[in-house]
């Protein structure tokens, strides 16, 4: 059972970290401008430019996540079983059915993209579709269905955004710093905003990160609620866990945080789990066995 106050909860405090972002944006938008005596230039280009960044994304961010993945439509006739449990799961879910994907790769993965419920879709390996059974397959599709349902993909979409946007005025700021004017160059509030020019991008990917590992958690209770079979998932995840070739060669880091699983090559040790993009897995299975 979902307990649906930490849903909530878990909610606020992802429309809080992006108010940390846009907060940060703006701020590193005035630093830039005082580098060049305008404060005020550099916070509205800032923001015009945020917001043309946001507003691509937003609109066409979909696309462009399956044209990188080389996502292709699944048909009916090949995958009959995938078409009709996504269509199933999405009626109980009382959402417009998604458009599904498949991708040609060994490795057992899956993800949901778009902007909303209306503009979605979700996308399997062939590898999963090969190695899960009935059960498994509906609670991995049931997880990224949740994903669409509350609305996690448009949230991760503007997560990876904002991150983006962070990324790239400090990359300016930082430039600025070393290669602009000299006189520009001393005090103790240039050495601060130095440093917050390198850490920025750094605490906005730990922060984006923290919100997908969130929402791991969240979608994975609201499928086992939506298949009434906690079990099917957990066993799916034990399988994924166990696949000895996780590589889906057309990922990269913009879009590892939308699988169900890292979809790169496992690694260890301290600095891995920090910046890795899921909850560890086995944790995960342990949650959905205590439903």
């Amino acid at each position: 059972m979902i307990h649906f106050d930490a849903v909530r909860s878990n909610k606020v405090k992802s429309y809080l970290l992006l108010t940390f972002f846009v907060l940060l944006i703006v701020f590193l938008g005035a630093l830039w401008g005082i580098i060049y005596g305008d404060p005020l230039s550099g916070l509205v280009l800032a923001l015009i430019s945020s917001l043309i960044y946001a507003l691509i994304s937003y609109y066409a961010g979909g696309s462009m996540i399956l044209n990188m993945t080389g996502a292709v439509l699944a048909d009916k006739k090949k995958y009959p079983h995938l078409v009709h449990s996504v269509e199933g799961l999405a009626i109980a879910a009382g959402i417009p059915t998604p458009k599904i994907y498949v991708i040609h790769d060994t490795a057992l993965n899956a993800f949901a993209t778009g902007r909303d419920p209306s503009h979605a879709a979700v996308t399997v390996t062939t590898g999963l579709l090969k190695t899960l059974n009935r059960e498994e397959l509906e609670g991995v599709i049931a997880h990224e269905v949740s994903h669409i349902k509350n609305l996690d993909i448009r949230m991760m979409m503007l997560a990876a955004v904002m991150v983006g946007a962070v990324t790239l005025l400090s990359d300016f700021l930082l430039r600025s710093f070393l290669f602009g004017r000299r006189e520009s160059r001393g005090g103790v509030f240039i050495i601060v905003g130095l440093v917050l020019a390198i850490l920025s991008p750094i605490v906005g990917q730990l922060i984006k990160l923290a919100v997908s590992r969130e929402r791991e958690y969240m979608a994975d209770a609201s499928a086992a609620v939506l298949t009434r079979y906690p079990k099917g998932l957990s066993n799916a995840l034990r399988k994924i866990s166990n696949d000895p070739d996780p590589l889906v060669d057309n990922a990269n880091k913009a879009t590892a945080h939308l699988f169900i699983s890292t979809p790169f090559r496992k690694k260890s040790g301290w600095l891995t789990k920090m910046f890795s993009t899921h909850p560890p897995i086995h944790e995960r299975i342990k949650r959905l066995e205590r439903m």
